[in-house]
């Protein structure tokens, strides 16, 4: 049995990848490295807090004694690293903690990672040869898109936030690992996340939240930023096959092909919450427009070519399937 740490698992993302990696594979330990700050909840991972093969350890990953202290006490062999700062609004307030986190945090895991198998540049001690770094980043690295074309993973890094430039950076020095050190890493670069467990602060949980509790749901601008939206448990799935079978080295691009525009997301969860939870009058007069966010990117759209091709990826649900699934997650929790 191989323990592998896996960072930031109490947050969105994380907390749906660990249950269903735990279901499918028993071969492996799970050391989940979070520092709980006001994103994670460990209620996302009530069902797995007494698995045999899960740890929960709180902490930084900008900890290098900590981090060090974990791969030899859990002799790690491989690390899918989720954890960062994720809201470009909060980035636009506070830039510093962007580049603390997803910079010198990346920085702290990936070195020590390193360190931990490797003898010296491009040589595995022999019983870490095929250890892996998977780093997770997202499809805002690439900047903005027109009302045509798609990011692919030849696309030239072009970010526009604060949040964006620091996964950005972190991705380049993934990346660096693996051309000056050999180290086998792959990145994936991923389109908006959505369904069940995501933080209230997000765009969908805001737009449920907001139309339930019969208060002005804000959408930016005039509502025409457009998204390629991915279902969370799809994007798990992704991961799970590049970290795997994924080519050393490589990026991978996974994205829904569902692209969406504001608009027509808080219409449809309006239509689906008239259906489900009728209060005389259409949630859609709740729909507000208010000042757009600063230096807000037009629209992205992920090619996902590479990932269906080369691994055999591809998504179960539509934006239309799984918005169904993640209100009926969300009125459950409210206990609507």
């Amino acid at each position: 049995m191989k323990s592998i740490l896996v960072t930031g698992c109490a947050g969105f993302i994380g907390s749906n990848f660990v249950p269903y990696f735990l279901e499918k594979y028993s071969e492996y330990k799970v050391i989940n490295l979070d520092l709980l700050t006001y994103a994670g909840d460990l209620e996302n991972l009530k069902e797995i807090e007494n698995h045999p093969n899960y740890t929960f350890i709180e902490g930084d990953i900008r900890d290098r004694d900590l981090v060090e202290k974990l791969f030899k006490e859990h002799d790690i062999h491989g690390v899918i690293h989720f954890a960062a700062e994720s809201h470009v609004d909060n980035s636009i307030k506070n830039p510093g903690v962007f580049i603390e986190t997803n910079v010198n945090g990346t920085y702290t895991l990936v070195d020590v990672a390193k360190n931990y198998w490797m003898e010296k540049p491009f040589t595995y001690k022999e019983q870490y040869k095929n250890c892996r770094f998977h780093h997770i980043s997202t499809d805002e690295v690439y900047g903005t898109l027109g009302e045509a074309g798609l990011f692919t993973e030849t696309t030239p890094y072009a970010p526009n936030s604060p949040y964006s430039a620091s996964k950005a950076s972190s991705d380049m020095i993934v990346r660096s690992y693996h051309h000056t050190f050999g180290l086998n890493t792959v990145i994936t670069n991923c389109s908006n996340n959505y369904g069940p467990k995501q933080h209230d602060e997000k765009l969908i949980p805001t737009i449920i939240r907001k139309a339930l509790a019969n208060e002005s749901i804000p959408i930016y601008g005039d509502g025409k930023n457009i998204r390629d939206w991915l279902y969370v448990l799809d994007h798990c799935t992704g991961i799970d096959l590049a970290y795997h079978d994924g080519k050393s080295g490589e990026t991978y691009n996974i994205g829904g092909r569902n692209e969406r525009d504001n608009l027509y997301i808080v219409a449809k969860i309006c239509e689906i919450l008239d259906e489900k939870v009728p209060t005389g009058k259409s949630y859609k007069e709740l729909i507000t427009f208010v000042a757009d966010r600063a230096g807000h990117d037009r629209r992205y759209a992920i090619d996902a070519t590479k990932i269906e091709n080369e691994l055999g990826w591809k998504a179960d649900e539509n934006f239309e399937t799984g918005i169904l699934k993640t209100i009926e997650w969300y009125l459950e929790k409210y206990s609507i």
